[in-house]
């Protein structure tokens, strides 16, 4: 059979099956229906009868009370009343008789169900019966008739739509209720036509369906084919607004998409290449890991589609993850760059905090904790140190499993990601991980190579460097930068008489007490020897001079407690000095800070002394907690060389 006989068999069956069912189904609707009403009207005529009847019985019965209850002389009287209202149609009153007047009447609250001519009702007072009696005629029953609806007759038979009512007490006769059928006659004859007027129809529509159909699917088949074989560029006449006019259009469309989608994936591609490229020049170029982790989650994000990305590094002295680098995420993580570390998630709760604690990738929908940026779906993998490597800052031990974690967020597209997406995300994560062990590597030594390793202070060659820096910003703003150049008293003493370890001992507390004594923007240097050099940002003369003091005061007042050689004293010498009053540039601060030291010195030690320009504004003063910065010079300690 060929497509059009196919489209014209299957139209056919589509239109005239439903439409012959549909017919059945509301031809035994109707006759379903038609008998429901009747049955319906039944119900409802036989309760308005029994509702009448029972009105009627208690009216004779209330007739018969009112004539019993009045005195015996004026029964009469008040029974003619109460027929002359129409109240009932007679009324007897009976001396010593039975109750019921006539055998043809039926009482209301006994019937006897056979043929009645009237229903009574009966009042006894003594010996004394009134009976109050409604005939039972043909204006009677079409009283009843007309209140019910249906047609009523005495002793009938139930026929198809009708229904008998039997005698009880207050509806004492028994009744025949017929209604009449209705014969839904016209609405079959309009149901035949209906599917006569259906199949013709049918026959037409379909043979002009199927002449309509299968040339622009023949166009459609032959596009399909075009587009299989490579050829993207072809496209589907559009010859009418029609449902296969939409397909043509849609089958349009669908290759316009497709050629986009390989152009993007050979952009995509190309893009990739060129991360990867950056990525590999960051590794080998520098040592910021801030920058090196931009760059992983920009190509993380291009290789998988994401929309946002974060990545976090584990602090293991607090326990928290710490952001470092973040891309398009919203809500309370759309911070500035600078902000970020100022955002922290703790191990172990949440997503995020189970992936580092775990060690395990995440991946699902949007089910993160509260404080975690919010997304739809997301994917989250560990950030690993490189195997068998051990802890720049903790030499000998192994590097911690997990360094932090690197998640993305909701798919362009919206699609949820996948295998292939974890795949590439934990590769990702290993190159973070080599780089962020390799910059930790890289700072520790260059750590080591600017400190002193005796008291843990920074070196000489790091003096140098920040005291440039620091001149230069103090100049750029305007402010004063304080320099302190302190030196052990009788040092040379304390090795000889008590060796160098003891010596060394004295160093390392020494270095102790003066980080104590400063504040976080202080730092301090060990310059050689017993020499040390402090400097103090945006501090003036007299601020230098109280963190003189203060320092003194701080070694002197303890000596330094040195196992099997017991306490030993230890004085400082302090030179002060300040930029810009006493040196224009970082060498002549130094230099007027170490004159002031000799100053110092010469003086008795235990004291500090201000560079030459500045005595005049602050006293010099000796390391004495009795008297104030402005009590003016004081006698030098006894001196002990150097």
């Amino acid at each position: 059979m060929t497509l059009r006989g196919r489209l014209t068999t299957a139209f056919l069956v589509v239109v005239l099956g439903p439409v012959l069912l549909g017919c059945i189904f509301v031809a035994l609707t109707v006759a379903t229906v038609s008998r429901d009403r009747t049955a319906e009207r039944l119900d409802h005529a036989a309760t308005t009868v029994r509702t009448g009847i029972g009105a009627i019985c208690r009216q004779l019965q209330a007739a018969a009370d009112a004539v019993a209850v009045v005195p015996p002389g004026e029964r009469t009287a008040v029974a003619n009343q109460l027929v002359a209202r129409g109240l009932a149609s007679d009324i007897h009153i009976l001396e010593s008789v039975p109750v019921g007047a006539s055998d043809s009447w039926q009482d209301c609250a006994a019937p006897t169900g056979g043929q009645a001519d009237a229903i009574a009702a009966t009042a006894t007072i003594g010996t004394v019966a009134i009976t109050a009696a409604q005939s039972v005629d043909d204006s009677f029953l079409d009283r009843l008739a007309a209140t019910s609806g249906a047609s009523i007759s005495l002793d009938g038979h139930a026929t198809p739509g009708s229904r008998e009512l039997s005698a009880g007490p207050g509806q004492p006769l028994r009744l025949t209720l017929t209604v009449p059928r209705t014969k839904p006659t016209f609405l079959y004859a309009v149901l035949l036509t209906v599917v006569l007027a259906a199949g013709a129809a049918g026959i037409v529509v379909s043979r002009w369906l199927a002449r309509s159909t299968t040339r622009p699917l023949g166009d459609l088949a032959w596009a399909a084919d075009q587009v299989a074989g490579g050829d993207l560029d072809t496209r589907v006449p559009i010859v009418r607004p029609d449902e296969l006019g939409r397909l043509a259009a849609t089958f349009n469309r669908m290759t316009r998409e497709l050629q986009a989608y390989v152009q993007a994936l050979t952009a995509s591609r190309d893009q990739l290449r060129g991360h990867l490229a950056i990525l590999g020049e960051t590794l080998s170029s520098t040592h910021d890991v801030d920058r090196i982790l931009q760059v992983i989650l920009r190509t993380a994000l291009a290789a998988t589609g994401a929309r946002a990305g974060l990545v976090l590094l584990l602090d293991p002295a607090g326990g928290h993850l710490v952001a470092h680098s973040a891309i398009g995420l919203t809500g309370a993580w759309d911070v500035p760059e600078a902000e970020l570390g100022a955002l922290r998630l703790p191990v172990g709760s949440g997503v995020l905090g189970t992936v580092a604690a775990g060690g395990e990738p995440r991946r699902g929908h949007g089910e993160l904790a509260s404080a975690e940026p919010p997304c739809r779906t997301y994917v989250a993998v560990p950030i690993r140190a490189p195997a068998g490597v051990d802890d720049p800052l903790l030499p000998g031990e192994s590097a911690p499993a997990t360094l932090g974690v690197l998640a993305l967020y909701d798919r362009v597209g919206g699609d949820d990601f996948d295998d292939a997406d974890l795949g590439t995300l934990r590769t990702f994560a290993g190159q973070a991980g080599v780089a962020v062990h390799n910059v930790r590597v890289h700072e520790e030594a260059q750590r080591l190579s600017l400190t002193d390793p005796l008291t843990g202070l920074w070196n000489y060659r790091y003096l140098r460097e920040s005291l440039r820096r620091e001149v230069e910003r103090a100049s750029r703003f305007g402010r004063k930068l304080a320099v302190l150049v302190l030196d052990l008293d009788h040092f040379k003493e304390v090795n000889d008489t008590y060796g160098h370890a003891a010596g060394d001992a004295v160093l390392g507390e020494f270095a102790r007490r003066i980080r104590i004594g400063l504040r976080e923007v202080d730092v301090a240097f060990r310059q050689g020897g017993e020499e040390f050099v402090v400097l103090l940002p945006e501090t003036d003369a007299y601020g230098g001079v109280i963190v003189a003091e203060r320092l003194g005061a701080a070694v002197r007042a303890r000596p330094v407690s040195i196992e099997a050689r017991g306490a030993v004293p230890v004085t400082v010498s302090i030179g002060v000095a300040v930029f810009p009053e006493h040196g224009a540039t970082a060498q002549e601060v130094l230099e007027a800070a170490d004159d002031a030291l000799y100053a110092a010195k010469n003086a008795g030690r235990d004291t500090y002394r201000l560079a030459e320009d500045a005595t005049r504004r602050v006293p010099e003063m000796n390391f004495d907690p009795a008297v104030g910065p402005s009590g003016g010079p004081q006698p030098p300690r006894q001196a002990r060389g150097r």
